[in-house]
């Protein structure tokens, strides 16, 4: 999920903000993403081999994106949806059904990706990339090697406080604090969103931004010594500081996956699922995997993969950290709007 400042270079692919109603022409495609989550060349690629032009929209959290089709914008053909926000447009109908399997190249989709929790027969949507939510700290800074834990995070050392970025990010705050405190991420009970908050409050002043763009550039620059990041942006980060370290807490942390949606009132049915079944070939899988850093679901990627990608612990995750993850989960309104009032409350 992520990373988020919008790279798109010299290429055509603008950022559109589409209204409800908004016109589009033969021949395209308006899509609406994460930022800096899909490599500007494998636009410029799909528009050489099916003569569809890709215009580029961009949004900073599910909830953005959710707002704006209930708010009824009409102009997008794709959206990349996590996987308890596929659960939410398909039950306030704002997901067009379009049958996933019935693409040809779904044939290369692997398993446990040819299903989820939330579309079983795959109706409405197909994986783009999936991935894990920890924290990041630069070894160069420690003062020796940190623990595994998400104490280090909300509790950090002397060296780390002050230093600390989090994401800007009610979803995935309040679960990593629900799993420190050894609580149902969505739970319904008072008491329990109160220990999170006092684990969220004890360790606002330490925190230098909760911001959920900028986390690779912030760390690279030395900005901050340690910030909460998606597994992707940590093995980037990776790239520009060598002394970055990727930690898996032992308590648990969120295992999400994003999904190709057509949205209800989609443009362009047909160019849409031209773009996803596209997708779904193995060269074209790696080489959003190989720029965003996150995992694909595509059989025979692997082998265009970037062998950094491969290597790294941060992506490829090691086996016995299988356990600690923890899948997504669509909560209960009662649930969400404690989550909510916990969120508020923290930032006001």
């Amino acid at each position: 999920m992520k990373l988020r400042s919008i790279l798109l270079g010299a290429s055509a692919f603008a950022m559109l903000s589409l209204g409800a109603g908004a016109a589009k022409a033969d021949g395209e495609l308006f899509f609406y993403n994460w930022s800096n989550y899909f490599p500007p060349e494998l636009f410029e690629k799909f528009e050489k081999e099916t003569g569809i032009k890709v215009t580029l929209d961009v949004y900073d959290s599910n909830e953005t994106m959710l707002a704006k089709l209930q708010a009824g914008a009409s102009g997008y053909d794709i959206v990349v949806a996590s996987d308890y926000m596929v659960d939410v447009m398909i039950k306030e109908k704002l997901a067009t059904e379009f049958d996933a399997k019935s693409l040809e190249n779904f044939k290369n989709v692997a398993k446990p990706h040819d299903t989820m929790k939330y579309d079983p027969e795959r109706k409405y949507s197909v994986t783009y990339l999936w991935g894990t939510t920890g924290f990041t700290y630069d070894s160069d800074v420690a003062s020796e090697k940190l623990d595994d834990s998400w104490k280090e995070f909300f509790e950090p050392r002397k060296e780390f406080q002050g230093k600390i970025g989090a994401l800007n990010d009610e979803v995935e705050m309040y679960a990593a604090a629900a799993y420190y405190a050894g609580v149902d991420k969505c739970t319904e009970d008072p008491a329990e969103a109160q220990q999170i908050l006092d684990i969220l409050q004890k360790q606002k002043p330490y925190i230098a931004v909760y911001s959920s763009e900028g986390t690779i550039d912030r760390m690279a620059a030395k900005e901050v010594s340690m910030h909460m990041q998606w597994n992707g942006a940590s093995h980037r980060t990776k790239e520009s500081l060598p002394s970055a370290v990727f930690v898996y807490p032992k308590e648990g942390l969120s295992f999400w996956s994003d999904h190709f949606i057509i949205p209800t009132g989609a443009p362009d049915l047909e160019n849409a699922k031209t773009f996803i079944n596209w997708m779904m070939q193995p060269e074209n899988a790696a080489a959003a995997s190989n720029y965003a850093g996150y995992m694909n679901g595509v059989k025979g990627s692997d082998a265009f993969l970037d062998d950094a990608l491969k290597a790294d612990p941060a992506v490829n995750m090691p086996e016995e950290y299988a356990d600690r993850l923890v899948p997504g989960k669509n909560c209960s309104p009662k649930a969400r709007d404690l989550r909510n009032r916990v969120w508020t409350k923290l930032k006001t």
